[in-house]
């Protein structure tokens, strides 16, 4: 009894390895008919991965792996190509002409490859610099009051300015396509004509100047006609932004003069708008074209009212408006 009972264990022992055999054969012969093929896809922000695959194109191994390509990218090996074990595709941008000659097929453009390439060749960028002429203006200013019996006379000749451009300039076939200004750096100012209409003389008396004078406070400052026009072309040319900022600009130059710190540089406004390094007055000659009146109404009245005691801060210095700290008033910080 014993022995039937060892011989039927073996053949039970002997079944089970046979079976395992021949699941072992079916899984081999499975791997063998479904070709596998171990393929490296690098996407184009550098990316890898592996993937063991059936497909035969590009195309499929990229499907079955939910990898999409955008028109503006392509693939190495191309999309319809074979792949073999050990491939690697790679992802990566079209150039411009194939972009070019991608989107004129797909409007049906009958045209040669020769003809595409020539008219979408590669662009190229220069940057060039050009010295450009500043117009002057001419400026009239009528002081005859009437239109009868007048002469004009060129009290100021104009000249034209300089100014650099830097450029920015497309090229295509050695053909310009395309101009963009970058910057303008102005080398030298223009300076406008000035016409006075004036009645004409047909006297030869002595003639007698005419002056005006702007008092303050009681007689404290005075100035004449051509003083005042000085002030409010410094004025000006230091704010002309606004009433205020014209107000803010004279009102400086008053706390100056009435400040123990700043009484070297003198005793009036004016006195301190000449004084070395400290306002546009010595710093350039831009102000001079705003003198005999080239300026706004609300500057002549901004000097007026400070002439006439009205401040509009108790500051003593200012400067463009930038990374300083300060009260900000019509383009300029005050502190």
């Amino acid at each position: 009894m014993k022995n039937q009972e060892n011989a039927s264990l073996s053949i039970i022992k002997i079944i089970c390895v046979s079976i395992i055999l021949i699941l072992i054969s079916g899984i081999s012969v499975l791997a063998v008919n479904t070709n596998l093929t171990d393929v490296k896809i690098t996407l184009q922000n550098g990316y890898e991965l592996t993937a063991l695959t059936s497909k035969k194109t590009v195309a499929e191994v990229l499907e079955e792996n939910h990898i999409i390509i955008e028109d503006t990218q392509k693939t190495i090996p191309a999309l319809e190509e074979q792949i073999e074990t050990g491939t690697e595709i790679k992802i990566t941008d079209k150039s411009y002409n194939e972009i070019k000659i991608a989107e004129v097929s797909e409007q049906g453009v009958q045209t040669s490859l020769d003809e595409l390439m020539q008219n979408y060749a590669p662009i190229t960028e220069k940057i060039v610099k050009e010295q450009v002429a500043i117009p002057y203006e001419t400026i009239t200013k009528n002081i005859a009051e009437t239109d009868k019996d007048v002469e004009n006379k060129v009290i100021q000749k104009g000249v034209e300015g300089l100014k650099e451009v830097t450029y920015k300039v497309k090229y295509q076939n050695d053909v310009e396509i395309e101009k963009t200004v970058l910057s303008e750096t102005v080398i030298k100012e223009p300076v406008n004509k000035i016409v006075q209409v004036s009645k004409k003389i047909t006297t030869r008396g002595a003639s007698s100047s005419r002056t005006s004078a702007v008092s303050y406070g009681g007689g404290k400052w005075s100035y004449s006609a051509s003083d005042f026009d000085l002030l409010c072309a410094i004025t000006a040319q230091e704010s002309s932004r606004s009433y205020e900022g014209a107000l803010a600009v004279i009102t400086c130059a008053c706390n100056r003069a009435e400040s123990a710190k700043w009484r070297r540089n003198g005793t009036d406004p004016l006195s301190q708008y000449k004084a070395k390094g400290q306002f546009c007055y010595s710093i350039d000659s831009n102000w001079k074209r705003r003198l005999n009146g080239n300026y706004a109404s609300y500057v002549k009245q901004a000097v007026t009212d400070a002439l006439n005691g009205k401040r509009n801060h108790n500051y003593l210095s200012f400067r463009a408006a930038g990374t300083h700290s300060g009260q900000y008033i019509g383009g300029n910080v005050f502190f």
